[in-house]
Formats: C-alpha cells, structure tokens, sequence
C-alpha cells in the first residue's frame, strides 16, 4: 500500500451536464503533474472521457476514475454524468466516495440536475465543498453563484476565496484564510499582496468565515467575542471541523478551462473533505453476516478483516469485464482468493490496478480506502460485496431508480435475435439501471432505460463494442379483447372424405365476467350428448381461439363460456374434431356479444417542483389520465397519483424531463385493463388489419 488511511480523500466531482467536471478533473491532472498537457472536450482529448460516445456527443455518459497525488496526499477522483440519463451512475460511485467537489456555475448557478446529485450526496452523509467555475466567462457572476448555492440548498455558503476580476479580466483569487492574492499566467499561480481595490470586500467576507468558524466552539466563540485574534491553525481546524460535519459549505472558485484556481481547489480538497477514517466516523462500516443476518462493523485499518464493494462494472468484449471495487478494510492483493458474500461464491482476484482514465497502473495490493479495478471476475456484479473467505460480511447495495422509457428493438439482420440477447446481457452487467426482456404477449424484445439518449447510447455501444446493429422502435401495446353482452351459438364441424370422417358439435354460451377475472370454463353437459372424454378438447378449442381475438387479434380476457349442448358421431368423432367445433362456437358466439378492446391502464407517481405542477396535470389530463390526488412532499416539491392508459405514456420521460426543466421524476406499474373509447378502437382495429395484410 501506497498510502496511510489518513492521507486519501476519495472524491467524486458532480454537477449538472456541462458545469465543467471532465475539464476540471483534468486541470487537476495537469497541476499535479499525472499528465504533461490539458485535454479538451472538444478535441476529445481528456483523459476521463474516452468512450467513443462521450468524444461524439461530447458529453460524460460514464463515470471515470483517476487519480493524482497532492501535498503528500491520494487524491482518488471520479469524473461522474450529470446529464439526466445518467445520473444513475453518478448515485452509485457517491456510495464508494468519502466527499466531493459539487460545480456551481458563475453563469447559470444551480441547475436541476445538480439538486438531484445534492439530494444523493445527502442520502450518503458526504461532506462536500463548492467550486464556482467558469469565472472567465462573459456574465460570470460569483456572487449570484453564491446566492443561488445557498437559496437551493438552505445551507450556509462560506468563501475560502474570492475571484480577482470577472469574465476576460479573470486573473486569480484572493485567499481569505492566508490572506494573500494569488494571480495566473498560463496556469502558474504567483502570490502577492492583496490589492487595495480588494481590501473591503475581503473584510467583510473573512469577518464571516471568523463569525461562522467561532459558533462551532464556545472557547472560540468567548474569545472572538472577547475581541482576540483567531491564528491560522483555529481558522483551519475550524473550517476542516465545519466542512465535515456540514455545518457549512466551503467554497473557491476559479475556471477549470484556463487553469485558475486548482491550486487552491486542490488545498481545500485536503483542508476540508474527509479520510475515510473521518468519514467512517459520519457514516459506520455496517454490514450483515451473509449466513445470520447479525450486524457487523469494520474499521478502515489493514489489521480488520477484508471488505469490499464493487460500484461499477465496465463490459468490454476483448479486454473481457473490468470490475471497480473501494476497499472499506483489511487489504486485497493481488492472486489472492476472496469470498463474494453476495453470491455465496469464492473469486479469484488477477491483477489489480489504479486506474488513470483506460490507463491501467499494477498494484500489488491495495488497503482500507483505496479504490482499485481487477480484470475478469467470474461471477461479481455491481453492487457486490467482497470479503475474507473466513470472515465474511454483506454491505446493502445501491437502489437504482426504475427504469423511465421503454422501447422495442429489433436486429436490422434477420437472425441475430440470439446474438442481440447475449451482447445485451453483458450490457446489463456494466449498466444495472437498463432492464432487457421479451415481451411474451407481443413477441417483441423490450428494452428499458432512463430517458431516450440512454436508449440510443446503449445501442451505439452495442453496435461499437459487440458488432450487433439494432432497430429502436415504439413497443406494440399489450391491448386485450372482451365482449359486453351474453350470446350462444353452434359450433359444428363436419368433414367427409373416404373413409373415417371428422365430427364434432357443440353449443356454447358466452358472458362477460368482471374485470381481472380472466377465463372460465363451465361444463354443463347432461345425459352424454358430448362424451366426457371430448370436453376438454371443446375448451382447448376455445382457449386456443381466444388467442387469436375475436376483433382485432388482441388476447381475449375475461369470459365465462358453458358448454350446455352438442352432439357426436360414434365413428368419426374425435378430439380433434370437437377442439374445432370449439374454436367455432366461440367465433360464432362472438359476433352478438359486443365485442370491445381493452387498453392497459398504468398507475403513475409523478414527483414535480411545485412551479410545475399545473403544466403536468393539465399533461396528464392531456394523455385521458384521472388525477387520483396531489400530495405536498419535503424540497417544494408535489407528487401527483394517476391512472393513464399505457399508450399515452410510453414516451413520458422525455415530455416530463422538458414540462419540468429535468427535475420531474416518474414511476409507472400496471393497474387494470379499461374499453378503448369507440373512436381510438377504431384505428386500432384499422392499424392492425393493415399490419396483417403486410405480413
């Protein structure tokens, strides 16, 4: 091991899409010397996205690790998404973190996406610190960034420094625990005095952080109340003391493109985030024993026995599967045999590396804190826990969020269904939120993400990684058939051709049943005029017929049909015959039974800003959904309860993302089956006949 638990700070820079984490994180590389240039976006050049989808649509879609050393310090950095399709990912590396840099930024302040990413960080108890980017832009404005940070979060927002200029006349910050201004040329910082234009605003702003810093200790407190000085050291152990604790949120600022303010960034990393020895001090290692359920803690030190969790799995078909894992005690080298205690299965661990974007760096062993990858793991999964064979232990794993979109798919060469499943599989691995099944009603292969880019970025991977080209298409709606009245009719079938012919005659009644009840099937045949051994064959007549529709080809749901009469032939009587007199009756029966279509109606749970909640009702009213009731929830937020039908709703995530800025929320499950307005069974019935004459 490299470092002691005291001397590593993992940390996760989150914010919403575009803020600057990926330029920022590689500024961080660049002045702690892990790399010799600065990558850009544009050139797609950084070192943390490096999928061939994040260089083309220039966005972070998977989170990245690196890291770099600092003042004697690990500095373990992971670069996460912060675009609303996956932000899944981004909760999922916050349960491996110990704290983090949230990206504030000075033109648009906090965005909606970052809020969701705050709320995470809060369910984890991670101590964050603030970094205003963008200060070298045209409207930059730090004090605006700084209103808005405290407005969104109701936390107080204390400033370790203050930007010397704005937009083109950006050159540094002012330190206002040093007391000193450092300035930049072409990123190398050069400390000075504090100029004068400066000296007032740096007044009131220290006064501040002195005020805030002295309510931590009553000693403090007496003594700046006293009129006494605080030194350096009370400053900085109080800052560290309310940063952890988070009774304040330390912010810098600076612009991460042209390389101002990492220095002092970076310092504040160190000052004001935990060890995962502090943080284990905010947040236990709790586990179960995988075998009792007894609870059992651990402690970040090399002499505990060994615990892992594995937050991310990356699928790669020649490099085979790469496993990311943080280590919460004892050590893990490198050959060694370790116990998934959420599998009851025993891994062999092969190398072990840090990784530096896709670069890969061999470590022998890592210890308590370090976060690490190993190559092709058997069995482990994201989520997973890893122990000591003899002393395990099972830590909870992440809730990921219920898929929000879902569409058909559908391999452009005929055949490759088997090879689409199997390369979607092994995306499942790297991606626990996508959910893939087969639709046993429609045949068709469904499926499911957080919003339509998700959907689209999983296909290009599968295309890019796995050589599997794939159609996207709008999922067939799982519509059922019913009737609304009762009705009898014959089923007779009868042929004769040389010898042994077919005979079968029936008489069936057909009648609505309620709602959910399914199918029923009464026998009331008296004085043998069907033989017993034939009824069954009558009702398989039926059921096999009533998958074929009685309308419009749609599943029939929700009858009873009594066989009360028929007839037979000693002879030419069989199974097969009566199996179609069955069929027959049923059709026959149907056409005074008032057939209709039935349409799936989901119960939605819509989350809203309370600013947005008018726009999505009047939506949902839009889509012939009822508005079951409307309850205020914590955040100035209102969470909506509907029932909507299935195929008003399948393409929500993104109308929902756009009514409310990327801060509405949804989940959906299935409900009951309701008519389909006359006007809508119509087309219905219009859109598949057309289907089936192309067919």
């Amino acid at each position: 091991m490299n470092f002691d638990v005291e001397k590593i700070r993992n940390i996760a820079v989150i914010a919403h899409g575009g803020a600057g984490k990926t330029s920022l994180v590689e500024a961080i590389l660049f002045d702690s010397k892990m790399t010799d240039r600065i990558g850009t976006i544009q050139d797609g050049t950084t070192v943390t996205d490096f999928e061939t989808e994040e260089i083309e649509r220039k966005i972070s879609i998977s989170s990245a690790s690196a890291f770099c050393n600092w003042s004697g310090h690990r500095v373990n950095l992971i670069d996460t998404p912060g675009y609303i399709n996956f932000i899944e990912d981004t909760k999922c590396c916050l349960s491996a973190i110990d704290g983090a840099i949230v990206i504030v930024s000075a033109l648009s302040g906090v965005k909606a996406e970052t809020e969701k990413i705050w709320q995470f960080a809060c369910r984890y108890e991670i101590p964050r610190l603030v970094f205003i980017n963008k200060m070298d832009r045209e409207n930059a404005n730090f004090k605006m960034a700084l209103s808005d940070l405290e407005k969104s979060y109701g936390s107080t927002a204390i400033p370790l420094n203050i930007p010397i200029g704005a937009e083109n006349d950006f050159e540094g910050v002012i330190d206002l625990v040093n007391l000193k201004a450092v300035t930049y040329k072409n990123g190398t910082p050069s400390e000075g005095a504090i100029p004068d234009a400066y000296k007032t605003e740096v007044e009131e702003y220290r006064k501040m952080l002195i005020e805030k810093i002295a309510e931590l200790n009553d000693a403090l407190l007496e003594k700046y109340l006293e009129g006494g000085e605080l030194t350096n050291d009370e400053i900085k152990k109080g800052i560290r003391e309310g940063s952890i604790t988070r009774r304040f949120i330390p912010v810098v600022c600076g612009s991460a493109t042209r390389n101002i303010g990492i220095h002092q960034l970076l310092d504040t990393v160190i000052l004001c985030l935990p060890s995962p020895e502090e943080k284990a001090n905010i947040t236990p290692i709790n586990g179960k024993d995988p075998k009792t359920g007894n609870e059992i803690k651990r402690k970040p030190v090399v002499s505990e026995p060994l615990s892992a969790q594995i937050f991310k799995t990356i699928a790669d078909p020649f490099a085979g599967k790469l496993t990311l894992f943080r280590v919460y005690s004892g050590v893990l080298k490198a050959d060694s045999t370790v116990y998934n205690s959420t599998r009851d299965s025993k891994e062999k661990m092969g190398n072990i590396f840090y990784l530096l974007g896709k670069k890969q760096v061999p470590v022998k062993e890592v210890g308590p804190g370090e976060i690490a990858a190993v190559a092709k793991l058997k069995d482990s999964q994201t989520g997973d826990t890893i122990s000591d064979v003899a002393n395990p232990i099972l830590f909870e794993p992440v809730q990921f969020s219920d898929p929000m979109i879902s569409y058909a798919i559908e391999p452009k060469t005929r055949g490759d269904e088997e090879k689409v499943s199997t390369a979607l599989h092994r995306m499942l691995e790297e991606d626990p939120t996508l959910k893939f099944h087969r639709d046993a009603d429609t045949k068709e292969m469904i499926l499911a993400g957080m919003g339509q880019v998700h959907l689209e970025v999983t296909l290009e991977k599968l295309k890019r990684k796995f050589g599997v080209d794939v159609l996207m298409k709008t999922p067939k709606i799982p519509y059922r058939e019913t009737i609304k009245a009762a009705s009898s009719a014959q089923g007779r079938y009868k042929k004769q051709s040389g010898g042994r012919g077919q005979y079968g005659d029936c008489w069936i009644k057909i009648e609505p049943l309620p709602r959910g009840t399914g199918f029923e099937f009464v026998d009331n045949i008296v004085g043998g005029v069907i033989p017993r051994q034939y009824i069954p064959a009558v009702e398989k007549g039926i059921i096999e017929s009533m998958k074929d529709g009685l309308i419009a080809g749609y599943p029939v749901i929700d009858i009873r049909a009594t066989l009360y009469d028929g007839s037979y032939h000693t002879v030419d009587s069989s199974e097969m015959a009566f199996k179609i007199a069955g069929s027959m009756a049923l059709k026959n029966a149907t056409q005074n039974a008032k057939p209709i279509i039935l349409e799936p109606i989901v119960r939605v749970e819509v989350i809203t800003p309370d600013e947005s909640l008018g726009n999505v009702i009047g939506d949902l009213n839009s889509k012939r959904g009822k508005v079951q009731g409307v309850e205020p929830q914590a955040g100035g937020n209102q969470k909506i309860m509907a029932l909507v039908p299935m195929a008003e709703i399948l393409t929500y995530a993104n109308q929902l993302n756009s009514l409310t800025s990327g801060r509405g929320i949804y989940t959906m499950e299935a409900s009951h089956y309701e008519e389909v307005p006359s006007h809508l069974a119509q087309k219905i019935i219009a859109q598949k006949t057309e289907t089936k004459k192309v067919e």
